[in-house]
């Protein structure tokens, strides 16, 4: 996709997405139940040291709606994983900048002492460099138990800064280098919204990482990752029911049937658990406080749904 093409997206019909029970069309609308709740998120904070095109957060500079967690937002969540044993692998971070919380050395090393993998998703530029020491700290002591995925949203630099800004390239190239050069486990996400098919980008990406010695197998889509366009503006079919058939696709692959995050909104005492990274913002989608709170069906009531984990087939896992 052209730049250009990024500013020109068509606006989605405001019949779609309204009832959380039918479509507009007046079908029954598709619901995911959670079957085992493998991977729990924790958004850091909404705040972000750049500013990208369409990004599905809103994240940027300015963003604080969702306020910066801490160890003792996170304990209690980790308490009731062993409590109720639930089968949770991985705790995974995402932002805005999860490295522009202060206390995410300290959480990371919370949740890897209980045993548990953890995934960090980064821009790998300044907030994460500031944490270097840190971060080297937590490699020597834990090692694979935790893996860094750095977004490079196309093998192309220019193409890369058309969707993060002028003069993000660089200084993501730096640290992820970093990350190579000081063993820590990589994976990498792109994106999917240019004219070039998928052995194509990965081939392209395939060239950036042997370049730079950056060891992540292009050809592994569990390592490198490329998402579809989640931009929310964009119209979309509504999921129904008969979808799952006609698509050939199973309710139980999509990502909020393995998957919870917590989010804690500015000026709220407690944080809450939504379906997955997708929706930390909308009230209709919060599930309670706590995780067996979480276990209700998932109403596939909004166009990210459809865009980017049914039609898209895409998961924030790193598995």
């Amino acid at each position: 996709m052209a730049t250009a093409d990024l500013l020109q997206q068509p606006i989605i019909d405001p019949r779609k997405f309204r009832d959380p029970d039918v479509t507009a069309n007046g079908e029954e609308r598709a619901v995911v139940a959670l079957t085992r709740l493998r991977t729990l998120w924790f958004n850091t904070g909404s705040l972000c040291n750049i500013t990208c095109r369409n990004c599905y957060m809103d994240s940027n500079p300015k963003n604080d709606a969702l306020a910066y967690i801490s160890e003792d937002d996170v304990r209690p969540y980790l308490d009731e994983i062993v409590l109720t044993q639930a089968p949770v692998e991985e705790i995974a971070f995402t932002g805005g900048e999860p490295f522009m919380n202060s206390r995410l050395p300290q959480i990371l090393e919370l949740c890897m002492e209980r045993g548990f993998r953890t995934l960090v998703l980064s821009n790998a530029m300044k907030p994460m460099f500031h944490k270097r020491a840190q971060l080297a700290g937590l490699r020597e002591r834990f090692g694979d138990a935790l893996t860094i995925r750095v977004s490079m949203d196309h093998f192309d630099p220019a193409k890369h800064e058309a969707v993060r800004g002028p003069g993000t390239w660089a200084p993501m190239l730096d640290g992820l280098k970093w990350l190579a050069a000081n063993g820590f486990k990589i994976a990498l996400a792109g994106r999917t919204c240019w004219s070039e098919s998928e052995d194509a980008a990965r081939q392209g990406y395939a060239r950036v990482f042997a370049e730079h010695a950056i060891p992540v197998d292009a050809a592994d889509p569990a390592v490198l990752v490329l998402f579809p366009e989640m931009d929310a503006s964009v119209d979309v079919p509504e999921i129904t029911v008969k979808c799952w058939d006609i698509l050939g696709v199973a309710p139980e692959t999509m990502m909020c049937a393995t998957s919870r995050m917590v989010v804690k909104r500015k000026g709220e005492p407690r944080p809450v658990v939504v379906p997955c990274t997708l929706l930390p913002y909308d009230a209709e989608f919060e599930m309670g406080e706590t995780l067996t709170d979480s276990g209700k069906v998932v109403k596939l009531n909004h166009p990210h749904c459809a865009r980017f984990c049914v039609l898209g087939g895409a998961s924030c896992s790193a598995e």
